[in-house]
């Protein structure tokens, strides 16, 4: 499986961005993809999931209630609506794909592959 990311820029707080990761691979509809994020100095985070079922199985505390993702298999993508975003969203934003048992679904060393990466800036 080979992921594409795409959609991250420069947006002001309180806009919106979509980011969409394309996924070439006949077998692309039985993986779990997650989104996770990276800021400078932090720690990878992952801050929404979705499982082969298309059923939302994850968002993470900080992005719930302003992250949507969703998935559509017919096209092998997957997308993460961001709305509201803040200034602490700011990160380098990758999409993975791997089989994580769900008591696992965040760990990214769970996730066999990964996209290149979209950077998100968001100012204040």
């Amino acid at each position: 499986v080979q992921l594409q990311a795409s959609g991250g820029g420069l947006v002001q707080a309180g806009e919106s961005l979509r980011l969409s990761c394309v996924a070439s691979g006949p077998t692309f509809s039985r993986y779990t993809i997650g989104w996770f994020r990276q800021a400078p100095g932090k720690e990878r985070e992952c801050v929404a999931c979705i499982r082969w079922y298309t059923h939302p199985i994850y968002y993470a505390d900080s992005v719930k209630g302003r992250f949507a993702i969703a998935r559509d298999n017919d096209k092998n993508a997957v997308y993460l609506q961001m709305n509201s975003l803040e200034p602490e969203d700011t990160a380098d934003y990758y999409c993975a794909a791997g089989r994580p048992n769900l008591s696992a679904i965040l760990s990214d060393s769970m996730y066999d592959y990964w996209g290149q990466g979209t950077q998100v800036t968001v100012s204040s």
